[in-house]
């Protein structure tokens, strides 16, 4: 067969076995998928065409058990507007979605801890403005003028084993500030500015604090435990998990 008929010839999915042409193949390192089964993938996952069937298995199999998570997933806090940061501060779990159907969309659930870190990035960007001429040229105008547009991105950095970053916008549309002249904006003068600025400061700020919280939990478990005496049967004790004697049980930390 000639490189056309290969380029034409239909496979199947690896997962679900449905036919496939040329168009419906979604490329694997060692073989292919159907779109169907892409959208089962995490969103924030890039790798698929570096990715082999074995590795697209297993991200299914872990897409699979998200499912649970997502039905135990419990929010107790909320930031953004469009694309959300959703925690669940009782579970130390978190998501990002925009999704309104949690069970459709399945969104990764993450867990406090997974957090490495977290960014505010601004992007600004400069047009310029132009008016016609009587002979139909585009020109500048005098003096000139200037559109500024503002987009912002959240930036977490994560742990997991199919993807490093979990990026999304802030604002639906650009955050637009017209100038004449060549001195640039201040932009913190425009309301949507310090609005989407400050929520992308308050998401950088919950997520670190939370992350935060749990490494100081595991450096406190992991501390050497002091010794005390139990004011109920007078043994020295190293008090367990929940500040209890070894010996009667007592609660020796209150």
């Amino acid at each position: 067969m000639g490189l056309f008929g290969k380029l034409f010839e239909k496979e199947n999915c690896a997962f679900c076995g449905k036919e496939l042409g040329v168009f419906g193949k979604k490329k694997l390192e060692d073989g292919v998928m159907c779109g169907k089964c892409q959208e089962k993938l995490s969103p924030w996952f890039t790798d698929r065409k570096q990715s082999t069937i074995a590795e697209i298995q297993a991200q299914l199999d872990y897409r699979e058990a998200n499912k649970e998570k997502v039905a135990a997933f419990s929010t107790t806090r909320t930031f953004g507007s469009y694309t959300k940061l959703l925690l669940d501060e009782d579970n130390r779990k978190f998501m990002v979605t925009s999704a309104r159907n949690l069970e459709e969309a399945n969104p990764d659930v993450l867990d406090f801890s997974d957090v490495t870190g977290c960014t505010v990035d601004i992007d600004e960007s400069r047009d310029e403005q132009t008016r016609t001429d009587p002979e139909g040229k585009e020109i500048s105008y005098n003096p000139p003028r200037y559109t500024y547009s503002y987009d912002f991105d959240i930036i977490i950095n994560v742990r997991n084993p199919y993807f490093d970053e979990m990026r999304f916008k802030l604002n639906g549309s650009s955050v637009e500030i017209e100038t004449r002249g060549t001195i640039p904006p201040r932009p913190e003068n425009n309301i949507e500015y310090r609005e989407y600025k400050k929520m992308g400061e308050e998401i950088k700020e919950a997520l670190l604090d939370v992350r935060q919280q749990v490494r100081d939990e595991v450096a406190a478990a992991a501390a050497p435990k002091a010794a005390v005496t139990c004011p109920y049967c007078g043994a020295t004790t190293t008090p367990d998990a929940s500040g209890c004697c070894e010996y009667c049980g007592g609660a020796v930390n209150g």
